[in-house]
């Protein structure tokens, strides 16, 4: 049986109008989330997850120009909705859990009326009953004595309480899709992992889809099933997390996982040499090429198309190519795809064992 398909974004192009010209912010993406799964979608900063999302969530600023595309959920494309029609959607049927949790929480409000707050907007429920709902989410999401601490304000929790209260809020009303936009980049490792820890219960209790944005592919590996990785406004490779951490193609994940520190990481890191380019003026063919080792020719003059590298997988490099030259990728990928292949002869010739 096929997995229900959720969400649906199709060919969508943003841009930004600037005092300096156009910026060409996302240059046609296309994923799909299922029910229950959590795709994560990493890459360097500036290289589109936000506003890919901000785009679903209809967040956008007001220089922002949607040029093409549909977001479909629920049959419905979110570009064509009223205004009034995307206010009864966001935060009821798709929430987000914004960066920064003291920007999104009110200080001048106990935390209590705050997550209170949209569950009496978006719920035929009571005041009582809303509150009694908050005081249920407080517990769920690890604070303890929650009705003492409904009464309370925000600078009177720590910061990782505080990413605890947002994400409470955003789950008030049951949401279909959870937005995960660098939900612990403020929090230090160990509170990081308890908040990823929640996330992954949270979901299995409401069955609700994730999409997780991130720039940090260590924490892809324990909370995605999927992953899109971002470059340049573009997806330049999609897979399983096996898939993307095992056996990725495409020269610039090898790059972010190649700059990942493991236990045997001696000397210095990798970094990807060069610099994002500007999206003001995309360059023509692949946009990574002028950073990689590994560019081709071709990389300069056309565009590479999504390679099938598995039903799953695929990849927007010409490495990939049945003419393209046989290149080896840095040691650390060889070794990792080195496991990926004994991982998928232990299990019967698939990666996760399906």
């Amino acid at each position: 049986m096929a997995a229900e398909k959720i969400l649906e974004v199709k060919d969508l192009h943003i841009s930004f109008n600037t005092f300096a010209g156009k910026v060409k912010a996302i240059r046609g993406v296309d994923f799909s989330l299922e029910k229950g799964e959590t795709l994560a979608i990493v890459g360097e900063s500036g290289s589109g997850k936000s506003v890919t999302t901000r785009a679903i969530m209809r967040l956008l600023s007001g220089n922002a120009v949607i040029e093409q595309g549909e977001i479909l959920f629920q049959d419905k494309d979110l570009l064509k909705l009223s205004d009034k029609q995307m206010r009864s959607i966001r935060g009821h049927n798709i929430a987000m859990i914004f960066q920064d949790p003291m920007t999104s929480l009110n200080p001048t409000t106990k935390i209590g009326k705050q997550i209170a707050e949209p569950i009496l907007k978006h719920q035929k429920v009571s005041k009582k009953e809303a509150y009694k709902r908050a005081e249920e989410l407080l517990t769920l999401v690890g604070i303890p004595n929650a009705p003492e601490r409904m009464k309370q304000y925000p600078h009177q929790f720590s910061g990782g309480q505080r990413q605890r209260i947002v994400i409470a809020i955003a789950l008030g009303c049951d949401p279909e899709i959870l937005i995960a936009d660098e939900p612990t980049t403020a929090l230090d490792v160990t509170i990081q992992a308890q908040i990823l820890e929640l996330m992954k219960d949270i979901q299995k209790k409401i069955e609700t889809s994730i999409i997780f944005i991130t720039h940090d592919l260590g924490v892809v590996a324990n909370v995605a099933d999927k992953v899109a990785v971002m470059y340049a406004g573009k997806i330049v490779e999609f897979g399983t997390v096996d898939e993307i951490f095992y056996n990725p193609q495409h020269p610039y994940t090898w790059g972010l996982l190649a700059s990942m520190p493991t236990l045997e990481t001696e000397g210095d890191l990798y970094a990807i040499p060069g610099t994002p380019p500007d999206l003001l003026d995309p360059p023509t063919g692949d946009a990574f090429a002028p950073r990689s080792e590994y560019a081709l020719e071709i990389d300069t003059e056309i565009e590479p198309p999504f390679f099938k590298v598995s039903d799953t997988h695929y990849a927007a490099t010409w490495l990939l190519h049945p003419q393209a030259p046989k290149v080896t990728p840095p040691p650390v990928i060889v070794k990792r795809q080195e496991e990926f292949k004994l991982k998928q002869e232990r299990n019967g010739g698939t990666a996760d064992g399906h």
